[in-house]
Order: C-alpha cells, then structure tokens, then sequence
C-alpha cells in the first residue's frame, strides 16, 4: 500500500453525561465530574468499543470529566492515558457555571446568538469557536502524523468535538446546531493522505439507555 492509501482512524468520543447537562449549566472549563448516570454510560461505552475496535493509543482532555471517561478505556486496552490541551474544552468566561436560564436574563442578546449562531458569540474573558477549532485541528494534524495507519481515540467536549469535526472535513460557518453529539457517543473519522479526512460515523450512541437534551 502507497502511503497515500494508509489509513489512519480517529476515534471521537464525547464525554458522558455531569450534573451540568442535566440541568442545563454552561460548563466550559469549570471541572465538573461524572455523575451517576456518566459513569454508567462511560462502562457501556466502554465495553462497545471494545468489542468493535484494536485502539492503539488514546488522548484526553485534562477536565474531570473527561479524563474519567478515558480512563475505564485506556484501562480496558491498557494504554497509557495521554493528555492534550489541545481538546480541553471552551473558556466560556463568566458563563461558566450559570444556568442557561439566568445567561438567558442576564445577556439576552448573547443568549440569542448561542441558539442561533454561536460560531459568532464572543463572551468575555472566554473563547471564540473558531479559536477552539484551530487549536483542536492542529492537534489532531499533529497526532495522524505521529500515529500514521493506526487507530486513535480522543476523548473530548461538545464544543470542541463539533469544531474539529467542521474543520476536519470543511463545513463552512454556521456548522455548530447543524451537527449532533450526545454525551459518552463516539464518531469516526479516517484520514490518508489522498484523501484528506473523511467522516465515517456521526454520534454512535445506542448502547446507551438514557440522554439529555441539551441547548
């Protein structure tokens, strides 16, 4: 095989399910944990890709939650759980932590612009999408590089996951609504260098028993 026919898999998983999610707060980088139903829904997710999957090394990002939905992964294959900020999850600044009920009344015409185009919000002392997009993209470049025709997962945040999916695969602005990630759900991307990066699965999820719809 040439190498521009090697093919490289990138596993994207999204961490499971917080209190956060559940009752509708902005997280960003604030360092929420699994809740009960995380941690049932990272074991499930856990033992699918095993069954389905030879993962040759995995990555994190350094949040809690992340890292306690790699972690049963890495253990399971038993490698080592490398972590990259590179997929830490948006600086939402003073969002952090509040409600989207009380972000609602506090800054409607933001608010509205989340729901809408958040490809455009700027909130202070926080992160731009497209910020967030570069620095997982290179990440990424960066890693199917290193592991060259083999298979990689990443462990990671909507709000990145969605970004770097767009990148990868040249979704134009305004992407982010257009694009579903559950909690503890997986996608594929294979590259080779003919090709580029294609998208082979989107939001893999129905190992799982219970969601949260999300804003």
């Amino acid at each position: 095989m040439s190498n521009d026919n090697i093919l490289t898999t990138i596993i994207l998983i999204r961490h499971g399910e917080t209190v956060a999610n559940r009752e509708g707060i902005f997280r960003g980088r604030y360092d929420f944990p699994l809740n009960e139903n995380g941690i049932r829904q990272a074991k499930n997710l856990t033992n699918h890709i095993h069954k389905r999957f030879s993962i040759d090394a995995i990555f994190s990002s350094p949040l809690k939650r992340a890292l306690d939905t790699a972690r049963p992964i890495a253990d399971k294959y038993g490698l080592e759980l490398q972590l990259d900020s590179g997929y830490t999850n948006i600086s939402l600044g003073n969002w952090e932590g509040v409600s989207h009920s009380e972000i609602a009344k506090k800054f409607p015409a933001r608010y509205e612009l989340w729901l809408t185009e958040p490809e455009r919000l700027e909130i202070p002392d926080g992160e731009k999408l497209s910020e967030v997009q570069k620095r997982a993209v290179e990440s990424t470049a960066k890693l199917v590089r290193q592991y060259e025709g083999k298979t990689i997962a990443i462990v990671s945040h909507r709000a990145v996951l969605k970004p770097l999916i767009a990148g990868l695969i040249s979704i134009e602005e305004p992407y982010f609504w257009k694009i579903h990630i559950d909690n503890a759900s997986y996608s594929i991307i294979h590259h080779t260098n003919k090709r580029g990066y294609m998208l082979y699965k989107l939001n893999v999820n129905h190992y799982l028993q219970d969601f949260v719809q999300e804003e």
